[in-house]
């Protein structure tokens, strides 16, 4: 009787994340003897999932609904490779390659740091550099054809 008292605030509370909510309402709706598949079918989730819900709140109580917490903080890019990726992106183009502009994995190729392409992906989108859009690359920048003529 408690933990039906305790499921219902949980779903009815302001305080409580939308997931640990409906993680409630699945032991809730158990607690009205609802199927299995009848919960499952209204949130729109497997049966397997319904099932270990019920078991984890069986085991540990409201405890048991809380979940796994998200994980750790995204490694921050060290100024120096920042900097370096920044620099080559605006100002060269891969000449080995004859490519026209720098692919991610190109890139982290040149710099030696293959396993690190995440770090060329983030500076970008940071940065908001976009080698591949026309009008963005290097060989294509506004006045550098008039440096080209002299």
């Amino acid at each position: 009787m408690e933990q039906a008292v305790r499921s219902r605030e949980l779903v009815g509370s302001r305080d409580v994340f939308a997931n640990m909510a409906m993680r409630a309402r699945i032991v809730q709706w158990s607690g009205e003897r609802r199927r299995r598949k009848e919960i499952s079918g209204l949130l729109g989730m497997p049966s397997s999932t319904v099932d270990r819900w019920k078991t984890s709140y069986a085991e540990r109580g409201p405890a048991g609904l809380e979940g796994a917490r998200p994980g750790r903080a995204r490694e921050q890019v060290p100024a120096r490779t920042r900097a370096r990726v920044i620099a080559l992106t605006r100002m060269t183009r891969p000449t080995v390659t004859g490519l026209s502009h720098w692919s991610m994995r190109e890139l982290a190729k040149y710099l030696k740091q293959a396993e690190r392409v995440g770090y060329i992906a983030q500076v970008w989108r940071e940065e908001n550099l976009k080698p591949h859009r026309k009008g963005t690359r290097p060989d294509r920048s506004p006045g550098l054809h008039l440096l080209k003529r002299s």
